[in-house]
């Protein structure tokens, strides 16, 4: 991933080919293509991952947690997982940032996450509608806390950026 990564902020996602991230990473075309059906799906492979560590905590929170709360949980959790690949994300928020077609399929991923969390959010006896409409607030809110905190030097500042941004949206629902 670190050789595609460097290729696409070097010379652009669109100028870089398949067979120069397999020369610099040190592969045959062959072997990129075991681990990724394209170049694109370099940059979203963690998805899965996150997917799971978010409904996981989501799930896992107490059980008289409210959906928010429980919500709250699962960002927390999530930012526990990008706080060791900042200088990444960072790079990889970049080269999405600049390139449509990466700017939706991240979208496609969120969209997703935000299904499996709803998922989650159900399986807590949250009304379909509930979770749904929890699910998407979300996932708004990492989005928005990631594309901050990839702008940030810290590397540990996700989760309380995640924190601080429910707290805010929670003032919302006071007034």
């Amino acid at each position: 991933m670190g050789a595609a990564l460097a290729l696409f902020d070097e010379q652009g996602y669109d100028e870089t080919t398949v067979a120069d991230i397999a020369a610099r990473a040190g592969l045959t075309r062959r072997t990129f293509f075991r681990y990724f059906p394209d170049k694109r799906e370099v940059l979203f492979s963690g998805a899965e991952h996150l997917e799971q560590v978010f409904a996981e905590a989501v799930k896992q929170a107490p059980e008289a947690a409210s959906p928010m709360q429980a919500l709250r949980a699962g960002l927390c959790a999530a930012g526990d997982v990008f706080a060791a690949v900042h200088p990444y994300a960072r790079v990889r928020a970049r080269v999405i940032a600049a390139n449509p077609e990466l700017k939706e399929r991240e979208l496609i991923k969120l969209e997703r996450l935000a299904s499996k969390v709803a998922e989650a959010l159900e399986g807590r006896q949250a009304t379909p509608t509930l979770a749904l409409l929890s699910a998407d607030i979300g996932v708004r809110v990492f989005h928005r806390a990631f594309a901050e905190w990839v702008a940030n030097d810290d590397p540990d500042a996700l989760g309380p950026m995640t924190a601080r941004m429910l707290d805010e949206l929670g003032e919302l629902w006071d007034t």
